[in-house]
């Protein structure tokens, strides 16, 4: 199945396969969101447009796009403030509070702070850390660390 994704060539020649689930997001102000997942949260920028304003975005093995609204458009649609109300998007990263140092630093608010959850099957009890944050839109974004497995007690 691999050889059947799409491939993009960036510029240094490093080949990128596009994830089969790619959101793109609404933003109302694009310089504000990009130093959000750029700056702050470290997102690499793979590629990116003027018009309109748009970014392809990566992080680790998790992509997304962001694209500005046009003058009007958000009425057009009739989207309201905070955007995907109803949606949380996880992302898996290798140190939750190493984000969560890059949060408080930028004096970003969490949603929820970090929290350890397991998840039993029965046999074994599947662990991560995770913290909660709404991007500058109201996405809601849960970050989270996998903690490996364990046997069932």
């Amino acid at each position: 199945m691999d050889g059947d994704l799409p491939i993009i060539v960036r510029k240094s020649t490093t080949i990128m396969k596009f994830n089969t689930l790619l959101p793109e997001l609404y933003v109302e102000d694009f310089d504000k969101s990009l130093f959000f997942y750029q700056k702050i949260l470290e997102w690499k920028v793979e590629y990116r447009r003027e018009n309109p304003r748009f970014a392809f975005l990566s992080y680790y093995e998790s992509q997304l796009m962001i694209q500005e609204l046009r003058p009007g458009e958000a009425a057009e649609e009739r989207l309201e403030h905070p955007y995907g109300r109803g949606i949380n998007f996880q992302i898996d990263t290798p140190e939750v509070k190493t984000l969560l140092n890059q949060l408080e630093k930028a004096n970003y608010p969490l949603k929820r702070g970090i929290k350890e959850s397991w998840y039993e099957d029965g046999q074994f009890a599947y662990g991560c850390r995770e913290i909660l944050v709404n991007d500058p839109d109201g996405y809601l974004l849960r970050y989270s660390e996998d903690l490996g497995k364990r046997e069932c007690k």
